[in-house]
C-alpha cells in the first residue's frame, strides 16, 4: 500500500509569518515509516519526493502515484535509497540487490519495477529520494566502504563528524539526485554549521540513530529570519533553496542529506558566519 503527500514551494516572505503549526504542516516529514506500507512526498522543490518504505510481512512494490501521471514510477525519474534499519534486499528489473545498515542503491530512470523485501529478523526501513532525470544511468550499489568520506569538525565546537558521500558525482554518474550521509561523533551535536544556502539546488533532511527520548532542533530560514523544527528519530525536513539547513540535538545522532537542482558541485555553497545568523 502506498501513502501519498503533495507539497507546494513557499515564498520566504510568506514563511516569516508562518506559526510553529505552520511550519511543521508545510516542511516536516513525520511518520515516514508504517508496516508494510509504501510513504511518499512530491514536493514542488526541484519536484524531489521524499519517502520511506517498511516492509515487514510482505514484499512492496514501487507504483507511480497520481501525481507523476506515469505508467511506471521511475519513467522520468531516478532514484535513491538508504538502508537505516537491518539487512533488507531490493530488486530492480529482477534483479536482486542485498542492502545492509548504511548502505545505498542508485537506481536510474527507464525502470519499469522495483520491490522492497525485508531479508532476516532485523527490520529494515528504507529511506528513499527521487527526482526527475533526463538521462539513464546504471543502477549500482554503494556501500561505506565506496563512498567518499570528508572528515569535518572539532570537538571544542561540539561539530566533529563524518560525511559519507555515498550518490554524489564523485562516486556515480546521476543526472541531479546527490544523497549522503553524516554521522556525528560522541559529545557532537551540531551538524552543518557553519551555516550556508546554495540557491542552485534544495535539499532534503532525515534525522536518525537519535538516542530516545532525546529531540534535534532544526534550523531554516533565510540567514537573517531563522526559524526552527524540533524533530524525532526517522523523521525528514524540506530544506527551500533560500533557507539554511542545520541543527543541533540533545545527543549525537545521523542524519541523511539529499539534494537536487540545477549545479552537482558539492561544494556550491554560500556560506553564512555564525555569527551573523539572526
Amino acid at each position: 500500500m502506498t501513502q501519498s503527500e503533495f507539497r507546494y514551494a513557499h515564498h520566504p516572505e510568506d514563511v516569516k509569518k508562518y506559526s510553529t503549526e505552520d511550519l511543521r504542516r508545510e516542511f516536516l516529514i513525520d511518520d515516514l515509516f508504517n508496516e508494510d506500507k509504501i510513504k511518499l512526498v512530491y514536493s514542488m522543490y526541484d519536484r524531489l519526493i521524499v519517502g520511506g518504505v517498511m516492509p515487514v510481512s510482505t514484499a512492496l512494490k514501487l507504483e507511480p502515484t497520481d501525481d507523476l501521471k506515469a505508467g511506471h514510477f521511475l519513467d522520468r525519474r531516478e532514484l535513491g535509497i538508504i538502508n537505516v534499519g537491518g539487512s533488507g534486499k531490493v530488486t530492480v528489473d529482477g534483479e536482486v540487490y542485498e542492502l545492509g545498515n548504511k548502505e545505498a542503491l542508485y537506481i536510474g530512470k527507464g525502470t519499469k519495477e522495483v520491490v522492497f523485501e525485508k531479508d532476516g529478523a532485523e527490520q529494515p526501513y528504507f529511506y528513499i529520494n527521487s527526482a526527475p532525470a533526463h538521462h539513464t544511468y546504471p543502477t549500482k550499489k554503494i556501500t561505506k566502504n565506496e563512498a567518499e568520506i570528508v572528515e569535518l569538525g572539532e570537538e571544542k565546537y561540539a561539530n566533529k563528524r563524518t560525511i559519507n558521500k555515498l550518490i554524489v558525482n564523485s562516486v556515480l554518474e546521476t543526472c541531479q539526485l546527490q544523497m549522503g550521509m553524516t554521522e556525528l561523533q560522541p559529545g557532537s551535536v551540531w551538524n552543518t554549521m557553519p551555516a550556508h544556502v546554495h540557491a542552485r539546488r534544495m535539499e532534503a533532511y532525515f534525522y536518525f540513530d537519535l538516542e530516545e527520548g532525546q529531540t534535534i532542533n532544526h534550523l531554516m530560514g533565510q540567514p537573517h529570519e531563522t526559524r526552527h523544527i524540533f524533530m524525532k528519530n526517522h523523521e525528514a525536513v524540506l530544506s527551500p533553496e533560500w533557507s539554511i539547513h542545520s541543527g543541533v540535538g540533545t545527543s549525537n545522532y545521523t542524519f541523511i542529506w539529499g539534494m537536487a537542482g540545477e549545479n552537482m558541485d558539492y561544494g556550491d555553497m554560500d556560506g553564512i558566519k555564525t555569527n551573523e545568523l539572526k
